[in-house]
């Protein structure tokens, strides 16, 4: 069946490699459990400017979506996300100054005015994930589950929840029907690979 635009929860899970990042995107179904692959990211690590590639599944042959950097590393870079086609979807950035206390994101869609914006929903989570970054634990993750949620307008948009465990997983819900799913699973990829940045 793959990706389509009635599915309203995915499970987005990291696959350790040494050389990139990548990540599986599974359906959920009714019943709770895992559904088909609809989504395979691929992002190299070290490169000056982020970029992340989309596939319909491991073998890399199709490409579904990407998103990709503006400008070379910086704090509060924008993202465009852009379909197989070359057609941008939208695109994210971090709120690098109301990051400080609490990860920020905002989100658009083409053609629309205004903007999601997503913000961690616990504060405490959020001060203790950070006061954990300045530890010399680089090979020990921050296991303690994390919620994101999105809105516009005050009405709920999408939510992100990482799930206990030291794997990152995250569950995406999204309540906007109207939410290009390809835009919320790259913003959902994007708060594990660039939450640090």
């Amino acid at each position: 069946m793959g990706l389509a635009q009635s599915q309203q929860r995915f499970l987005v899970r990291q696959k350790v490699t040494l050389l990139a990042n990548r990540y599986l995107v599974h359906t959920i179904g009714p019943d709770g459990k895992e559904g088909e692959l609809v989504a395979f990211a691929h992002q190299k690590r070290m490169a000056l400017k982020e970029h992340v590639t989309f596939y319909t599944d491991e073998s890399r042959r199709q490409v579904l979506f990407t998103f990709k950097a503006r400008q070379v590393i910086d704090l509060g870079a924008t993202y465009d996300v852009v379909g197989a086609s070359g057609t941008r979807l939208g695109g994210f950035r971090k709120d690098f100054g109301a990051s400080l206390l609490r990860s920020t994101w905002h989100l658009s869609r083409e053609g629309e005015v205004g903007e999601t914006t997503g913000q961690e929903r616990n504060e405490v989570v959020a001060l203790l994930r950070r006061a954990w970054e300045f530890l010399p634990l680089d090979l020990v993750p921050f296991v303690v589950p994390y919620h994101f949620d999105f809105t516009a307008d005050g009405r709920s948009v999408m939510s992100v929840d990482k799930l206990f465990g030291f794997r990152d997983r995250y569950v995406l819900e999204i309540a906007d029907p109207e939410l290009d799913r390809r835009l919320a699973i790259a913003q959902t990829v994007a708060l594990d690979a660039l939450q640090s940045r």
